[in-house]
């Protein structure tokens, strides 16, 4: 869709307020244009002596009244006008974040998330302009221009008009080639604002790593080189929309000059009073704002059009995970992947080939498998944030694919290796989920996750704040939080990739303890038959699991009950001696 469409759809949408607004700049702009006149026949009656003082008040007056009246509807029309502009900026907002909020892991590794943040703030701004500042001076200027050319054609006299004109065409070709220029600077402008954004975003989140590596002096510089760039592609924009200034400058002193001379002559030969030459000039004066507007609104559009070339892509992009299924029914029973494989986007060799296996309704898989093996991927084949290449994954009675992303998402929980917190308090990272929970739900899911003594420690309990980024906590906190907060979900699916890795071997025992108490018999009806797969690679996680999948290079080669793997003596036994006899050595 091109901006303009775009525009005129959100204009028509907003067709009151845009209304109210053009009519009062059309009513300012015929107030305007009746004042040089008036300023005429004033000069004319007071050369000729035919005006008094009470007369002459008189019409003071009334251009005292009219510039009062043009000062209230100056004021009317930006509440109007501006009012509806700033729902342009919101809604183009709230659609990027709605289409960023559908898309999925393949869309994020392609898209770099400083470019992103710079659409929804700068590419954005320069699009809202077009609804507001450009539409104002783009509607005022043109009528201004119709009706100060018509005062001076039929008001004043034709042949000053038509002489006074002719340098405007030669205007009208600079502004062509200064609005190409500025539309050329500005997408290189947006890019480099893009790029600096991005270097800012990424060197925040990772500040701590680059002193450590004493690499800050480094990013520093190569900050610098990229505030320069994009200072100096601003720089380039301005330079070119100030070209409008002189090229209106020299046709306006162009037209003043051939009317002065024309106009002269019209005078010495009594074909024209002094007060026509003098009203003449005045709206020649008059013409100085919609040349300025002309220009204002070419430079306004162009930024907005390359902002627009940036932003679009984005907007249109198709869902990297289609959500096309109709089932919303929350899913249940069985599940199972059959013959599942799965390649990555770009990559020759599959991640996953001949996954089949099948999990039934409270029961717990465990996934284990050297660095590399899959562990993850079938993890991100079950939430869906990719889907299988070969094979079906199958939940209750419909292929995933089947459900609408929405009903997954409320079915299964998932608790990732780096875990995500954000700038709260550990109550509301907690309940997330489940905003509506009680403190008493919140501190119960708390003390299954090993995490309640932690907090209790903390002078504000559970109303600390942990930072930006859960920045205040360390790794194993964090993922303790982040598992309190998918078990208060009580969803039907917990899925846990490398959940436990940064906590000590005795936490993660309480953890599972905590899982299978809450699991057991006495426990809820929702946690006795919540499914759980736990990908990991440390064994002790899923020893008690009801079966177990050995990955290796994206293939099932082993699979059984943790008695069962250790009675084959492959890998899965060679690794549980070695880690048994790691945590031994670190007990002593």
């Amino acid at each position: 869709m091109k901006l303009s469409r775009l525009l005129a759809a959100f204009v028509l949408e907003h067709r009151l307020a845009y209304g109210l607004a053009a009519a009062m700049l059309a009513a300012i702009s015929l107030l305007s244009v009746t004042v040089p006149r008036r300023v005429g026949v004033i000069v004319d009656a007071l050369v000729a002596h035919r005006l008094d003082t009470t007369s002459l008040l008189q019409q003071l007056g009334w251009l005292l009244a009219t510039g009062m009246a043009i000062y209230f509807l100056r004021v009317g029309w930006r509440i109007q006008l501006f009012k509806a502009a700033y729902q342009f900026g919101v809604m183009l907002r709230t659609r990027l974040y709605r289409q960023l909020s559908l898309q999925g892991a393949e869309f994020y590794q392609a898209t770099r998330t400083g470019n992103l943040m710079a659409l929804a703030t700068n590419d954005i701004d320069a699009i809202e302009m077009v609804a507001g500042e450009a539409m104002l001076a783009g509607f005022d200027g043109s009528v201004n221009l119709a009706m100060v050319v018509t005062a001076m054609l039929f008001g004043v006299d034709w042949r000053l008009a038509l002489i006074a004109l002719l340098p405007f065409p030669v205007m009208a070709y600079a502004f062509w080639r200064i609005s190409n220029q500025i539309h050329l600077k500005s997408a290189t402008a947006l890019r480099c604002f893009s790029e600096l954004n991005d270097h800012v975003q990424e060197n925040l989140t990772a500040m701590r790593t680059l002193r450590a590596l004493g690499m800050h002096q480094r990013s520093a510089a190569r900050f610098s080189a990229l505030a320069g760039a994009a200072a100096a592609a601003d720089l380039a924009v301005q330079r070119w929309e100030a070209a409008y200034e002189p090229a209106v400058g020299i046709t306006l002193s162009a037209a003043a000059a051939l009317t002065l001379a024309l106009g002269g002559y019209l005078v010495w030969q009594q074909q024209l009073t002094i007060g026509a030459l003098t009203s003449f000039s005045m709206y020649l004066s008059q013409l100085i704002w919609p040349m300025f507007a002309a220009g204002w609104v070419l430079s306004l559009f162009e930024r907005a059009r390359a902002a627009w070339e940036r932003l679009e892509p984005v907007l249109h992009a198709p869902a990297s995970v289609d959500d096309s299924g109709t089932v919303t029914a929350a899913p249940a029973g069985m599940l199972q992947c059959r013959a599942v494989g799965f390649t990555y986007p770009g990559r020759a060799k599959p991640a996953l080939s001949d996954i089949s296996l099948q999990l039934a309704p409270g029961q717990t898989l465990g996934v284990v498998g050297a660095t590399g093996s899959g562990k993850s991927t079938l993890i991100r084949l079950l939430l869906r944030q990719y889907g299988p290449t070969q094979g079906h994954i199958v939940w209750g009675a419909h292929d995933l694919a089947a459900y609408g992303l929405a009903t997954l998402r409320t079915a299964s929980s998932w608790v990732p290796q780096e875990a995500f917190l954000f700038s709260a308090t550990i109550a509301e990272n907690i309940a997330l989920a489940r905003p509506d929970a009680s403190q008493a739900e919140i501190e119960a899911v708390a003390r299954i996750a090993a995490i309640d003594d932690d907090i209790r420690r903390w002078p504000q309990g559970y109303q600390t704040a942990v930072g930006e980024r859960g920045i205040t906590l360390s790794g194993g906190q964090r993922q303790r939080v982040a598992l309190a907060r998918a078990l208060l979900a009580d969803s039907a699916l917990l899925l846990m990739d490398d959940a436990l890795s940064a906590v000590d071997t005795l936490t993660e025992s309480r953890i599972l303890q905590h899982l299978r108490e809450r699991r057991a018999p006495s426990g809820t009806p929702a946690a006795r038959g919540q499914s759980v797969v736990i990908a990991t690679h440390r064994l002790s996680a899923v020893a008690d699991a009801d079966s177990i999948i050995v990955l290796r290079g994206g293939h099932i080669v082993a699979a059984g009950t943790h008695a069962a793997l250790l009675a084959e003596d492959g890998w899965y036994a060679a690794q549980w001696r070695h880690q048994q006899l790691e945590a031994s050595l670190d007990a002593l």
